[in-house]
């Protein structure tokens, strides 16, 4: 068995799945989507055409990701938290074929009930709080939170705030990696 789809999911032709990737409960893989190896697909979620996941993507139900958005490996995407793909949409307008696209980097966390407005790119292992309105670029390991979402720190690949030192230094309490801010970003040693 390459992939394991739950009898009541929905996988559409020309769809790439790596081996390992599990769709779950009441998912509809739309056309012609790449999904990589050891993902995991909540309930009731839509992929919609064209869709690129990379390896060990995890969904969790109730999302919705767009035609025009890419993610890197190693994603986290919360419950019901939602992509855009049309910057101005209106019901009788038709703007298929007009989509934005947006890239997400690779070891990125979005919260539950986070919105991401097409056009703006999340950097590698950035962290959306949950249920923050991303309406503009987000720098790699930013921790951003709030309606408009704001940075508020800085983030390590295991998930912990990092406390910068007079020296720009900063260690995860987890991993011992430690990162230099510099310039304004932020990079692992």
């Amino acid at each position: 068995m390459e992939y394991f789809a739950h009898e009541t999911a929905v996988i559409d032709e020309g769809c790439k799945i790596g081996q390992g990737t599990k769709i779950w409960h009441f998912t509809h893989v739309m056309p012609n989507c790449e999904i990589g190896e050891d993902c995991n697909i909540g309930q009731n979620c839509v992929i919609s055409p064209e869709v690129v996941l990379g390896k060990n993507v995890k969904i969790q139900n109730n999302v919705s990701v767009y035609s025009g958005v890419i993610c890197e490996d190693d994603v986290f995407l919360g419950p019901s938290m939602v992509f855009t793909n049309v910057t101005n949409p209106r019901s009788g307008v038709n703007r298929r074929g007009q989509y934005t696209k947006t890239l997400v980097k690779k070891g990125v966390s979005i919260g539950a009930n986070a919105t991401i407005v097409c056009g703006h790119d999340i950097g590698e292992y950035a962290f959306i709080g949950a249920g923050a309105v991303v309406t503009k670029e987000v720098p790699a390991y930013a921790l951003v939170v709030g309606n408009p979402a704001k940075q508020i720190g800085w983030m390590s690949e295991f998930g912990h705030r990092l406390k910068f030192d007079e020296n720009g230094r900063a260690t995860c309490p987890e991993s011992d990696e430690v990162y230099e801010l510099k310039d304004g970003k932020v990079h692992k040693l």
